[in-house]
C-alpha cells in the first residue's frame, strides 16, 4: 500500500516537529502547514488522505478552514486545541470536523485515531464500511438512501453531502436497524479506541445527522436515541 498522506496544520512549530517525528515513524507521509489559508490551499491540491487541524490559526482559524474544505472534500479531520470544553469541541464537529483532540495530549492516542480514521476510509473506498457487515455500497429505505461511496444522504430526493464520521455513524445504525447500538459499541467500532466516557462526540454527530435526514430533528423518525443506552435506528415499514 502506497503512503497515507497526512495534512499536519498547526502554528506551533515544536508541535509541528513533534507530532511530524511521530506520523513519519509510523510510515505517514507528512506535510504542514502554519496557517489556514495555506492548509486550505495544501488540501485541495495535495488532497491528503487524512488533516490534523489546528482551532487557533493564523489569517483563518480551523473553524473557517474545516467549512471552507467540506465544500469539495470528505477528507477524514482531527481537530487540535487547548481549549478543550464542550462548547469548543461541539463547534468543531458542526462545521465538520470528524474527531477532537485537546491539548496536551498523548502521541499514541492520536496515532491510533489516526489509524481508526484511515482504516475507515479505505473501507468506504472498498465499498465495506465495517466487519459488522455493511458491504454494500448503498443502503435504502423509504425516503432515504445512503449511498457510502459518495459520502452522502438522498432524502426524498435531496442528496445531503455527509462528513466521514457521519456517514459511517449513519450506515453503520441503518444496516443493523432495529437494534440498539451503544454509545461505547459506536466508538469502539468507528474510532478503533475506547470513548472512556467521551459521549459527547457522538451526541454531536447523532445531531448533525438529525438536522441533515429527519423532517424535524426533535422529533426524529430514523434515529431515536435509547436514553442511557445508546442509538437504534428505525427501520420505516
Amino acid at each position: 500500500m502506497a503512503e497515507e498522506k497526512i495534512l499536519l496544520v498547526d502554528d506551533d512549530v515544536d508541535i509541528r516537529e513533534i507530532i511530524t517525528l511521530y506520523l513519519q515513524n509510523e510510515g505517514y507521509d507528512v506535510i504542514t502547514a502554519e496557517d489556514g489559508s495555506k492548509a486550505v490551499s495544501m488540501a485541495l491540491s495535495e488532497e491528503p488522505d487524512l488533516i490534523i487541524l489546528d482551532m487557533m490559526l493564523p489569517v483563518m482559524d480551523g473553524i473557517e478552514v474545516c467549512q471552507e474544505l467540506r465544500k469539495s472534500l470528505t477528507t477524514p479531520i482531527i481537530f487540535l486545541s487547548c481549549k478543550s470544553s464542550a462548547t469548543e469541541k461541539s463547534l468543531g464537529l458542526i462545521a465538520g470536523g470528524d474527531d477532537y483532540m485537546g491539548k496536551p495530549f498523548e502521541p499514541i492516542e492520536l496515532i491510533a485515531r489516526i489509524k481508526a480514521h484511515l482504516r475507515r476510509n479505505r473501507m468506504i473506498k472498498n465499498e465495506s464500511l465495517s466487519s459488522t457487515g455493511i458491504t454494500t455500497n448503498s443502503i435504502t429505505y423509504a425516503g432515504l438512501t445512503i449511498d457510502i461511496g459518495n459520502y452522502r444522504a438522498i432524502v426524498n430526493g435531496v442528496d445531503i453531502p455527509l462528513p466521514p464520521k457521519e456517514l459511517q455513524i449513519l450506515a453503520l445504525l441503518a444496516q443493523n436497524p432495529n437494534t440498539v447500538i451503544s454509545s461505547e459499541q459506536l466508538f469502539r467500532e468507528l474510532w478503533g479506541v475506547e470513548s472512556f466516557g467521551d459521549y459527547r462526540t457522538i451526541m454531536v454527530h447523532i445531531s448533525n445527522i438529525r438536522k441533515k435526514i429527519e423532517a424535524d430533528p426533535k422529533k426524529p423518525e430514523f434515529i431515536q436515541t435509547i436514553k442511557g443506552v445508546g442509538y437504534k435506528f428505525n427501520a420505516p415499514n
